[in-house]
């Protein structure tokens, strides 16, 4: 028969999606209904909630956000290639320098527009 080397793995996915799906429909007739203004709320803590719940943040921290992690990405890939730095050919040194010049033109670029500059 072919695949049948796969039904342990159609087996197993089988189960590991209707798990949560089974247990959260479950949990709908198991679980209290006691909906009130108090509970629903914009806070639980028995607080009177003053003024809105909505804060809108500059851009700026969004942009300043997405830049770290890609400069935190960027330090995992320098940590590995330093680390086999001796044993690369040229053509990976050129490619990693390449990866690094345009990771650095992107940064002057966000410079260059002002995103990373705090208001």
């Amino acid at each position: 028969m072919l695949g049948h080397e796969y039904v342990p793995i159609g087996i197993f996915a089988l189960i590991a999606l209707s798990f949560p799906i089974l247990t959260f429909f479950i949990g709908r007739f198991f679980r209290p209904h006691n909906d009130n203004a108090l509970k629903n709320s914009t806070y639980e803590c028995g607080e009177v909630p003053m003024g809105e719940a909505h804060i809108q943040f500059h851009f700026q921290y969004y942009m300043f956000a997405i830049l770290f992690v890609v400069f935190d990405l960027v330090v995992v890939f320098l940590i590995l290639w330093v680390q086999v730095y001796l044993q690369l050919a040229i053509a990976a040194k050129v490619v990693m320098m390449l990866f690094l010049l345009l990771t650095l033109l992107g940064l002057w670029y966000a410079f260059k527009k002002e995103d990373v500059i705090w208001i």
